[in-house]
Parts: C-alpha cells; structure tokens; sequence
C-alpha cells in the first residue's frame, strides 16, 4: 500500500514502518503487511514506537493487528489508545499488520519488529528497535550479556558513535551498531553477544558494512560486540597472512621524467607505502587475486585507495572464491541470491570494512 515505509521481512524476523518514518506520515494512505513464521513456531512482535494521531476509536489513524489463526485482533491502536505492553506474546505463525490514516495534524508513525520463538532471547526485545531506547540493563563492567535483533535494523532512525575495533559510546542504537560493527547481516538479523566496559575519550568514526558511524565525545561506558561471550574481541580479527597477489592486469606508470613505476598486483597489501596496486588503464573486467597459502576461514574485508600522487580508489565490488585456484564461487551473502555488490571507498585515504556473513572458507579470493 501507499502508507508504506521501511520493511524488510524475513521467516525468522524483521522490521516495518510506515511511509516517512520518524517524518509525519502522509494522509490518507493504507499499508498491510503479512507476517508468515515457519509452522510450528510463533511470533514475537515488538512497539518500537506507536505515534498516531489522537482521535475517539482511533477512527483518524489506526494500527491493528490480525490474528488470522485465532481469529481475534489486537487494537486499534493510536496515541490515547497505545498497547498495554511493549512486546506481543502470540501463539500464531501468522499476522496481518494493518496500518490507515485519513487527514491529520501530526504524528511520526509506527515502528514494528517481530522474532520468532524459537529463537534464543524469547521476549527480549532489542533497545536499539525503539525511538526512545530506555537504559540497557546495568551489568558488571565487562560483563557479557545478549539480545535479539530483528532484520532490518540498518536503515531505522538513530545513531551510532565509535567503530569495531574500540567499541560504539553506549547511547549508539545498539542493533544498528551490531550491522556496522558485523556481527549480524542486516538481512537476517540474530542474537548479539556484548559486553558494557570503561568508555574512552574520543570515539572514532568509520564506514563499514554499509553504514557511517559518527565521531563522538567521552561517554561513562561503551559497547563491546563478540563473536561468542568467551572469547576476546580480536579472536576473529586477525590479520591474514596473503603468500602470492596476483592481478588480472598491471598499470606501467611512466611520469613526466620519463621514469617507470609500476603498479603491480604485491603493492596491494594493506598498508603498503607509496602507490598501490592499479590495473591498466582501459581494461576490463579487472580483478586481483589473493593467495592465502592453505584454506582458512575468512570473515571480512578491508580497503583503501591510494593517495600516493592520485586519488584512486575502488568504489565498489564483488567477491568471488576458490579452494583450488580454477573454479571459482560468487558470494552472494545471506540472501543467497543474487552475487553480493560490497560498497567499497569514498576517497582514496579512509578504510572501509565490510564482513562476509557467513564467512568464506577458502584458499583464493578475487
């Protein structure tokens, strides 16, 4: 329908609002969606927010709820008619969320997220789902707890300060932070493993998984994502040793001097002073090619441009792999679909992570 907005719905979980949220939505406009949970398991829906124009019965804008199964409906809901709990307890695989307004003055919308019951973390609905997140639970420093984040949570209203390696400032949307920091593929969501610990001065921003973090100041504690609450926050982040590069094609550079410099495929190695790795000019379909020596398990990626001289970088891409160097696999992600398109760098200086959910097991990577 026309009152449509955000949505991404999944089996297993996921996220809607309406059209223009956390804007005013637009007059006279109707959404349905049709939430469908495998058989055998229920689902858990959660009010982020429920900000609808007031009016008697909620006859000006609505939000109901169908149970199809059952045979019964929750609401309708509006600003003096809000749901007695923030999260829905059902007993049905099936509901038909409906959404209505007619002409009105105000009002941001309606923010929903849903689970399913078989996953871990049953009625704990993800502070970062709400526009007004209450506190997170207080828990010793360095304390690992959990939550359940829906699919979906990238593209919610809110932000997030800090990055991966030294932690988001506690008031980050936590789901959204968990996408950028890549412990979860927006397209599925899932449980999130952290830890609140001592904050730092300053948080530094960085562009990751699709998504800007912002610089932010001292902030009393910090957000600490894990792969698994045992095991220390660079387990999964150490740096690959790469045996051989190799390149599609190589730019022979001769510059004004008449000197040549070359921008073969071992100068692509993160951190590599001078120029980089450039393939030559006009050619197409260009790739480089990493050799890891053996089969390992690989979890993300991380580029630069080069800024020596030019301002060259790449600003997107596809990954493909092989365990043997002669058949090759695209990685198409979570959805498994189409072949993945990575957002890669916006100028030639900063570092863009992007993680592979799940993780490539291989030898070769182009």
């Amino acid at each position: 329908g026309d009152g449509c907005g955000h949505t991404l719905l999944t089996p297993y979980s996921g996220t809607l609002s309406s059209k223009n949220y956390p804007g005013t939505y637009p007059n006279h406009t109707a959404c349905r969606w049709r939430l469908h949970a495998p058989p055998g398991t229920s689902l858990l829906l959660a009010f982020g927010d429920v900000d609808l124009e007031p009016s008697e019965r909620c006859a000006h804008s609505s939000l109901l709820l169908a149970d199809p199964q059952a045979d019964t409906t929750y609401g309708p809901f509006c600003r003096n008619a809000v749901p007695t709990a923030p999260l829905l307890v059902t007993n049905s695989s099936a509901m038909t969320v409906l959404f209505n307004s007619t002409s009105h003055r105000s009002g941001r919308g309606i923010l929903l997220s849903y689970a399913t019951s078989q996953h871990p973390g049953r009625g704990e609905h993800p502070p970062g789902m709400q526009r007004h997140p209450p506190p997170l639970p207080d828990p010793p420093l360095a304390t690992c707890f959990s939550v359940y984040c829906p699919a979906g949570c990238k593209d919610i209203d809110g932000d997030i300060w800090g990055n991966p390696s030294q932690g988001y400032r506690d008031t980050s949307v936590l789901c959204k932070a968990a996408v950028h920091a890549g412990v979860i593929a927006d397209e599925l969501g899932g449980q999130v493993t952290l830890a609140r610990e001592k904050g730092i001065t300053l948080y530094e921003s960085a562009f990751a998984n699709g998504l800007h973090s912002k610089r932010g100041s001292l902030s009393e504690k910090r957000l600490i994502f894990h792969k698994a609450c045992h095991l220390p926050l660079t387990a999964c982040g150490d740096v690959l040793e790469v045996a051989t590069f190799n390149a599609s094609s190589w730019w022979l550079e001769v510059d004004a001097l008449g000197q040549d410099r070359a921008w073969v495929a071992e100068r692509a190695a993160l951190g590599t002073a001078g120029h980089s790795w450039a393939a030559e000019p006009g050619s197409d379909s260009t790739w480089l090619e990493l050799d890891l020596g053996a089969r390992r398990n690989i979890t993300g990626i991380i580029t630069k441009g080069s800024s020596e001289q030019y301002d060259y970088y790449v600003t997107s891409y596809r990954v493909s792999s092989s365990r043997d160097g002669k058949n090759w696999r695209p990685y198409r992600g979570s959805s498994g679909q189409e072949d993945k398109v990575f957002e890669g760098n916006a100028d030639s200086y900063g570092e863009v992570s992007n993680a592979f959910i799940p993780p490539i097991v291989a030898r070769y990577i182009r």
